[in-house]
């Protein structure tokens, strides 16, 4: 799958709000408003997961080469996973409520 078909806008499906695509060459997995995601991927950005459930952000952490990412567990399986902040001019991650899942 080419990045071009992988970044594209979507509804969140948390808090309903449209989520446009990034234009810095990266691409957005979850809501910069609620910072909850979507369970589509087995291995990132293969979009092959038939789970579909709501990724529930628990978490904040930093990775010396990636940044800060944000910790995700999915409600429906549990699987955990993370997600790169995204750091842009469009739509960046709501700062607040990263704050608060570092406290976590």
């Amino acid at each position: 799958m080419t990045r071009a078909i992988q970044n594209t806008g979507f509804s969140c499906m948390k808090c309903g709000k449209e989520i446009l695509p990034l234009t810095n060459g990266s691409y957005r997995n979850h809501c910069p408003h609620c910072l909850s995601s979507r369970h589509v991927d087995n291995k990132p950005g293969d979009r092959s997961s038939q789970c579909k459930g709501l990724m529930k952000p628990i978490g904040l952490r930093f990775n010396s080469k990636k940044g800060y990412q944000v910790v995700h567990q999915c409600t429906r399986c549990g699987e955990i996973k993370v997600n790169k902040v995204a750091d842009c001019t469009v739509q960046p991650d709501d700062t607040n409520k990263l704050i608060l899942l570092q406290s976590l």
